[in-house]
């Protein structure tokens, strides 16, 4: 009878404390008045599009059979895409943990013995107890520790994400890096023949007294020098390799990789940028599931002012009964009820609290800092696919005239005409630059399609 009355009247205080503490109950929401914040809302409110660019999935984006390939390895064989997606079991079994704080812990302690004194008959005494302990979440403890479980579980599901995005992004990256590697080393070849063929010209020509020893001299050294250069290409060509087949999780080898140099970027990219680009990033969603996290802390910060209900109860069989020992046994149950109310910890709750707003401030401010980051990456990302799209064209008509340049000066050095050796030469080199330039401007295009990729939510 004792017990039933502690147990009411600790339930009773807990209501009534539970009253004035309602607001720990209260799930986290958007902070309001925040004009980034609410960009941010706007951008979850939006309707998202299955058919714009961070909805696209990566074999929407990449269209090379050969790529597609090797980017599905990857993400089969990393070893960093498995810890994030294990940091995903880890954070849901931390969440299965917080809920089952919900229920009553059982524990049972089997105790027996016996004792002889003077020579007396030895009586074997036993306890089989059974042991029932239940905290009553009257102010949120355990309920704001379950939803900051939860958010936890969402944050490792975002980082898994971003994981996920880096690793498709990063073999793209350098298979583009491979294909660009792969022309030049083809051009730089090609040029290495065209001024071979030169330098035997060259030297005819001299013998038939149209040019001089210094023009074979500079014909020369231009075709040595290219040559030089073919060694360099075919060391990054390794490296890069060796890079893939890291990003692959195998032992170095060599990768094939396109000759094509077609692509463009997918037809639902638009100029500007959609708010729900915003909403799409995994960083940016982390971010936000810090400000969460955060709120909850402070919450549960709150709830140490507050106290502890604790439900008790024991029972179980026993033959030792006071200083009687009964055989057989006889059944017995405890029941208790306590309440632990903080009056000397209260300097450090306050303090605990203090903290816990702190952090949620510094939460808040992290989280601006990654829509403003997310949305002028992805403006960077716009602009360089843009601007080097229209840069290529124009590199496509100087590569075109510098070819008729070339073909006009060979052919006024050929019939010794108002021409000199010096301007073939400058011609072919100039040539050379413009068609590297060029290789250099669809890499650039490539990259800037990576980032976009990336920028805009990596496939969210």
């Amino acid at each position: 009878m004792k017990s039933s009355k502690i147990i009411s009247a600790a339930v009773a205080l807990a209501f009534m404390g539970g009253l004035s503490s309602c607001n720990l109950y209260k799930k986290y929401e958007l902070p309001q008045d925040n004009a980034i914040v609410n960009d941010y809302r706007k951008a979850l409110e939006a309707r998202q599009d299955s058919t714009s660019l961070p909805y696209l999935g990566w074999k929407q984006v990449f269209t090379d059979p050969q790529l597609q390939s090797l980017i599905q390895t990857a993400l089969d064989n990393n070893k960093d895409l498995k810890n994030a997606m294990l940091n995903v079991d880890i954070a849901r079994a931390q969440l299965k943990g917080a809920k089952l704080s919900y229920f009553p812990s059982l524990s049972i302690n089997p105790n027996g013995g016996t004792a002889s004194y003077g020579g007396s008959h030895m009586n074997w005494t036993y306890t089989i107890p059974a042991a029932l302990n239940w905290e009553i979440d009257a102010f949120g403890k355990i309920l704001n520790r379950k939803r900051g479980a939860q958010v936890g579980v969402e944050m490792a599901e975002d980082y898994a994400a971003a994981a996920r995005s880096q690793i498709v992004c990063g073999v793209a990256s350098t298979y583009y890096a491979l294909v660009l590697l792969n022309q030049q080393l083809d051009l730089t070849n090609r040029t290495a023949t065209i001024w071979k063929d030169q330098v035997e010209s060259m030297k005819l020509m001299k013998d038939a007294g149209m040019v001089n020893a210094a023009g074979v001299a500079q014909s020369e050294a231009n075709y040595y020098s290219i040559l030089a250069s073919i060694p360099d290409l075919e060391q990054q060509i390794r490296l890069t390799q060796n890079t893939l087949s890291l990003l692959l999780n195998t032992y170095p080898q060599e990768w094939q990789v396109t000759s094509d140099l077609n692509f463009d970027i997918p037809s639902q990219l638009v100029e500007g940028m959609p708010i729900t680009y915003l909403a799409a990033r995994p960083d940016v969603a982390a971010a936000e599931r810090n400000m969460a996290s955060a709120y909850y802390s402070v919450n549960s910060a709150r709830a140490n002012f507050y106290p502890s209900l604790m439900i008790s109860a024991q029972g179980g069989f026993t033959n030792l009964l006071g200083s009687i020992i009964s055989n057989p046994g006889k059944w017995f149950v405890q029941l208790a009820g306590s309440l632990a109310i903080p009056i000397f910890s209260r300097g450090q709750n306050i303090a605990t609290l203090e903290a816990a707003k702190a952090n949620q401030q510094i939460a808040l401010n992290n989280f601006e800092y990654s829509v403003l980051n997310a949305a002028a990456e992805v403006s960077d990302a716009m602009i360089k696919y843009n601007k080097n799209a229209e840069k290529k064209v124009q590199l496509e008509k100087q590569i075109q005239s510098l070819e008729q340049s070339v073909a006009y000066t060979q052919e006024l050095l050929t019939f010794n005409q108002s021409t000199t050796y010096l301007e073939v030469l400058t011609a072919r080199s100039q040539l050379l630059q413009a068609q590297l330039a060029g290789l250099a401007c669809w890499h650039d295009k490539a990259t800037a399609l990576i980032a976009l990729y990336q920028a805009a939510g990596g496939g969210r």
